[in-house]
Order: C-alpha cells, then sequence, then structure tokens
C-alpha cells in the first residue's frame, strides 16, 4: 500500500468515534452499505479520506471516492495527500487505474463511461465511498462493485428523489455529532437568524418538488423584493462578507445590480461563469473584508471560505439538504469569527425549523415517506391562504406589493372575537386591493385595469368569506362579487385624486 506516511492531521474526538463506528460495522461484515451522516462543516472530507487511509492498510484492497462535482474531487485528492494518501483523479484525460496507487477519486459518468469501456477493471475495489451520498446519480454505479463496502456520506440523509429512498439502497445509517453539539463544543460557529416573511403564493412547484426558477425569478427580481432584499442586507449585514443565494440567474444578476447602484461592493457568479473569472471573482472575495456575492446554487457544495460572516437566503426551497448546505456556508469557525447571521427572505426557517435544531436523522432514513409529507405540509404551511396559488401572470402585474394575500377566515374570526359586524372582513379586503391597484399604477385608468384583473382573486375570497358564514344563499355569493368589484373602483376613484395630489 502507498500510503507511506502517517496522516499529518489529529481528529476530534467525535471524528475518531465515528471512524471507529464505521470499521467495527465493516469487520462484523454484517452490513455492506453503510450511510453516514456529519453536518456541514463537520468535517466529511476529512473522516471519509481517513476511512480510505486505514482501509488499504487493513484489508489490502483499493478505494475509489465517488463526487458528483469537478471541484469536489480536487477538494477530495488534496485533503487524501495532506494525510499521506496517494491517489489519482479518474478524468476525462486519463487512463486506467496506475500501477502502485490505490486510491482513486472520481465523478460518476466519467468513471462509469471508463468501465464501459473496459478500462477500468472493478474487481480488486474493496470499498466505496459516496460523496454527498443523497444524490442518485450514484446508484447506476453501484452494480459494477457488487463485492465492495460502500459508504455513503451526507449532511441529509434524505434522497433528491422521494422516489429513490436512500434506505432501499443502504443497510444502515450511522449518525454523527449533531449541529447544536457542533456548536455548543466551539466546533461551528453560532448563528443569530433574521426573519422577513414572504408571500409565496406565486411560486410554483417543478417536476422535481422544488420550486420553479421561472416562478422565482417572477417574485424575487420584482422592485418590492430587491427593496426589501436591500433593506435587509442594510439593517443586518452591511460591512459583512456575505453570500447571497438565489434560485434563478435573473434574479441575481437584478441583485447585482440594484446593490451595485447602492455602492455596495459585489459580484455575480452562476454555472456560465468561465473558469478564469470565477477563479477571479473567488480570489476577489476572499481578500475583500466587506465583499458580498451572488451567485445561483454554484456555490452549496465544494466551496469553502470560512470567513464568510453572512447567509442571505433570497430564495425558498423545498429541499432540507439545500437549505442545509447553503446556511453551512457562513458556519465555519476562525478565531476571529465566533457567529455567523442568517438572513431568511423564503419563509425556510419556518419551513424546516432553524438549522441548529437536531433533527432525527435514523426517523427520516426509516420513514423518507412520512418526513416527505411532514415537508410538504410544512411548506403550504398548512393554511388555506398558503393553498391558494396566485398565478404568476398575475403577480406580475403588482410588482411594488409585497404582500398580495389576505387571510379570510383568520380575518372572520377576529372579526366575531372583538365583536365586530362580519362585513367589516370584506370592507378591509377592498382597501387593500384599493391599495394595491393604485401603488402599481400610473394613471387612474390603470388602477382601474387592475382592479378587474383581480377579478379571480376576488372571487375567491368571496367563496372563504361566504364559506364562514355558512348559510349563505348562492343569489348572495353572486351578488356579492359583483358588489365588491363596483365597490372596489370606486375606492380607487374616489381616493386616487387625494393620493396623486399628496
Amino acid at each position: 500500500m502507498k500510503t507511506n506516511t502517517q496522516p499529518k492531521n489529529t481528529f476530534y474526538a467525535y471524528q475518531e468515534k465515528d471512524i471507529q463506528i464505521i470499521f467495527d460495522e465493516m469487520e462484523s461484515a454484517a452490513k455492506k452499505k453503510l450511510l453516514y451522516q456529519l453536518p456541514t462543516g463537520g468535517g466529511k472530507t476529512v473522516v471519509f479520506s481517513e476511512i480510505a487511509r486505514r482501509f488499504m492498510v487493513q484489508f489490502g484492497k483499493k478505494v475509489v471516492i465517488l463526487t458528483h462535482r469537478k471541484e469536489l474531487c480536487t477538494q477530495t485528492s488534496s485533503t487524501l495527500k495532506k494525510i499521506g494518501v496517494r491517489n489519482q483523479i479518474i478524468s476525462s484525460t486519463s487512463g486506467n487505474f496506475k500501477p502502485g496507487c490505490d486510491c482513486y477519486v472520481a465523478m460518476v459518468e466519467t468513471l462509469r463511461n471508463r468501465i464501459k469501456a473496459k478500462k477500468i477493471k472493478t474487481n480488486d475495489v474493496g470499498l466505496v465511498i459516496v460523496d454527498e451520498a443523497h444524490h442518485n446519480s450514484f446508484r447506476k454505479l453501484m452494480g459494477s462493485f457488487k463485492k465492495a463496502f460502500v459508504i455513503g456520506v451526507t449532511a441529509t440523509p434524505f434522497s433528491s428523489d422521494i422516489s429513490k429512498p436512500m434506505n432501499k439502497h443502504y443497510d444502515l445509517l450511522i449518525t454523527g455529532e449533531n449541529i447544536a453539539d457542533l456548536i455548543a463544543d466551539g466546533y461551528l460557529a453560532k448563528p443569530e437568524s433574521f426573519v422577513y416573511e414572504v408571500e409565496l403564493n406565486s411560486l410554483k412547484t417543478g417536476l422535481h418538488g422544488d420550486y420553479t426558477v421561472s416562478s422565482s425569478n417572477e417574485l424575487y427580481s420584482s422592485p418590492v423584493m430587491q427593496e426589501l432584499l436591500l433593506k435587509a442586507y442594510k439593517e443586518h449585514s452591511t460591512g459583512k462578507k456575505t453570500l447571497i443565494f438565489n434560485n434563478g440567474v435573473t434574479t441575481s444578476q437584478k441583485v447585482y445590480e440594484t446593490f451595485k447602484d447602492a455602492g455596495i461592493s459585489i459580484r455575480h457568479l452562476d454555472n456560465k461563469t468561465s473558469d478564469d473569472e470565477r477563479k477571479e471573482i473567488l480570489k476577489w472575495f476572499k481578500k475583500t473584508k466587506d465583499a458580498v456575492l451572488t451567485s445561483v446554487s454554484i456555490l452549496t457544495t465544494g466551496f469553502d471560505e470560512p470567513t464568510v460572516e453572512n447567509i442571505i437566503l433570497n430564495r425558498a426551497t423545498t429541499s432540507i439538504t439545500l437549505y442545509h448546505q447553503m446556511i453551512g456556508r457562513g458556519s465555519r469557525k476562525l478565531p476571529s469569527k465566533e457567529t455567523f447571521s442568517i438572513t431568511d427572505l423564503g419563509n425556510n426557517i419556518q419551513r424546516f425549523g432553524a438549522w441548529e435544531e437536531p433533527v432525527d436523522w435514523k426517523f427520516v432514513f426509516e420513514h423518507p415517506d412520512t418526513f416527505a409529507k411532514q415537508l410538504q405540509y410544512q411548506s403550504t404551511g398548512g393554511s388555506s391562504v398558503q393553498s391558494h396559488g396566485i398565478s404568476a401572470e398575475l403577480r406580475a402585474q403588482f410588482p411594488n406589493t409585497l404582500e398580495m394575500t389576505f387571510d379570510i377566515e383568520d380575518h372572520y374570526q377576529e372579526a366575531i372575537d372583538m365583536d365586530k359586524k362580519p362585513k367589516t372582513v370584506i370592507q378591509e379586503s377592498i382597501r387593500q386591493h384599493a391599495k394595491m391597484c393604485m401603488d402599481n399604477a400610473e394613471t387612474l385608468s390603470q388602477a382601474i385595469a387592475l382592479a378587474e384583473a383581480l377579478q379571480p382573486e376576488i372571487d375567491w375570497r368571496v367563496k372563504q368569506y361566504v364559506k364562514c358564514l355558512e348559510n349563505a344563499s348562492k343569489n348572495y355569493k353572486e351578488w356579492l362579487m359583483e358588489d365588491y368589484q363596483n365597490r372596489l373602483k370606486g375606492l380607487i376613484i374616489k381616493l386616487y385624486p387625494k393620493i396623486n395630489a399628496a
């Protein structure tokens, strides 16, 4: 074995304990596929690199480490070298396994193509380590390593595809220290969270269950959301090295323009940025104390900059994995950095709970369907208002309005509790709609046109109101829909000249 030196790194007690548990399981040979969970910032790469080193010494067989991104390949190879493990990155230009090397790092598709072309033999591979194991692309390779032990490594043992749960592929989950304990023991920085509740009704979910890029761009590129983001930054992040995560290139570019116009030092990065420009931007970000970097997903994995002091979630996500990855970019601790801040503009903390709160990952692993249903319920807020979607087309007509929803049931109950007449609910709803129309129109005729565009939303509110009344007739409901629109237009005509004059 060409490991040739003892490891230069010392391991934390919790890392050493986990390594020993994993080796105990491998030595028993009862379970050949293990899943290891450790939070972002806990040192997963260091742990599985040491597992690879000890495995080669103890069992005398080759090790293959699989990643899903080029940056992770380079990062893993570097970590292996630091602890004395000679290794080879299998790339599109490399050939077979090199003689005298027993540890290989590869991206899934690259290695798959090499195996298909019969340029690489897998019979003498004794251990396969899968980094970011919640991704499903790794499954297609497992048939090539039937005799090997498999160790999947992830911060969040919840499959990116609920139809392919992780407990169908792995025999056992081994959990490491939780985030709260790592903070308490001084290994991770302590977060301070700032939450801005945002109306997400215009967001649509795609085939994979997360919010679509198009609907996210529509919402987060709007003037009112850009204004809220800038306000949140100035309130909690001025002067701090900041990462802003977005769900679309359009939004990120808009953020760049907004911050640049405000005189803030900012750069934009996405997956179309050239390698040279990316290196230059990351170098700038590293050395600039108050730098702001706005990006689209690209920095969620394979990026480690401990000096990050502030994370802004300028997006909503239904992915608990992405949620943990984004926040984890700010959790590295330094002698000069005990804390970091999180600014949430996507109701993510409400959806998943505080990042530092312990998660029962064994329950998630054993009952993924139940956990998925819980997340789905939390993403809709468990309420009728949240489940009522406002179309992107309608949302786009009101860019200067932050809050478009109005909880009829909640306002009705409040009216009853305060001994008010039920009709005050409709009056309040009309006032909100009138303000929306006037805030987003330059002329009276435009405001009236916006009122007419609101008819589907008016119909929805009236139906909810009639449900609250319980025994209202169908004729009353139809009359109220028409009366609502007439009163809305009347109020706009009445108030518009006064507001315009002011």
